[in-house]
């Protein structure tokens, strides 16, 4: 049997150029094939993070994924995608599959593992999480000690939102964007809302951190996050 090639699921970090692992960034030049999600209408952010070391004689794979809350589109997108990339494999050809962040934290590439890595050799490059972007970006030590920190999406249900937070010592809750309303209803009846820091585009020219009660819910983004630290870490804000 002839040998397949190796699929690698690299994980670009937050967005600059300069948290890329030297692992993944030597992968990426060698692949001869790169694939990236893209909106469906629009450039991708994964492919801006390195388009500088992608070179002319890269194939390129542009998976365009429809921007929508409905999951069904978005699994067929996948669903081919995976096919295009199994012919490359199965023909003997490397492919880097580029990921925002982290692939296994919340990133797209699970979706190409979850129906590849059955039939075909993977690798997993671990890239710097956004939840590590931005607490460093808060000068937020999260957790200190014996606490737990939990990690909530903002899109599930209001009442949802509010059980998973009741009692917890620190929290990242993420996907901000068009949600960030509830996120604070829930916060201020909760007592929180002054312990939350607020980034968003954590790594970027433009990010910002700001308290909570200085952001305005019309200007966020889904690239934001919501801290809040322990009581057993020091928060340390203004200039080294």
């Amino acid at each position: 049997m002839a040998e397949t090639g190796k699929l690698y699921g690299i994980g670009l970090g937050p967005g600059d150029p300069e948290l890329l692992t030297l692992k993944a960034l030597r992968l990426l030049r060698a692949a001869p094939v790169v694939a990236y999600p893209a909106p469906d209408d629009g450039a991708s952010f994964a492919r801006a993070i390195v388009a500088q070391w992608l070179s002319p004689g890269q194939r390129e794979i542009v998976i365009r994924v429809p921007m929508v809350p409905e999951r069904f589109p978005a699994q067929a997108v996948y669903d081919g995608a995976a096919a295009e990339i199994a012919a490359v494999l199965a023909a003997g050809s490397d492919v880097a599959a580029l990921c925002q962040g982290d692939p296994f934290f919340y990133g797209s590439f699970m979706y190409l593992f979850a129906r590849l890595a059955g039939r075909f050799p993977v690798e997993i490059v671990p890239g710097v999480s956004s939840l590590a972007a931005c607490a460093a970006a808060s000068r937020m030590p999260l957790v200190g000690r014996n606490e737990t920190l939990v990690v909530v999406p903002s899109t599930l249900p209001e009442a949802e939102l509010e059980r998973r937070l009741t009692g917890v010592e620190a929290a990242a809750i993420i996907k901000l964007g068009r949600h960030f309303a509830k996120v604070r209803r829930v916060l201020d009846r909760l007592g929180m809302a002054e312990r939350a820091q607020y980034i968003e585009r954590a790594s970027l020219a433009n990010e910002r951190v700001a308290p909570l009660a200085d952001v305005e819910a019309e200007s966020v983004p889904y690239f934001a996050m919501l801290l809040i630290g322990g009581r057993n870490v020091a928060v340390v804000s203004g200039g080294a």
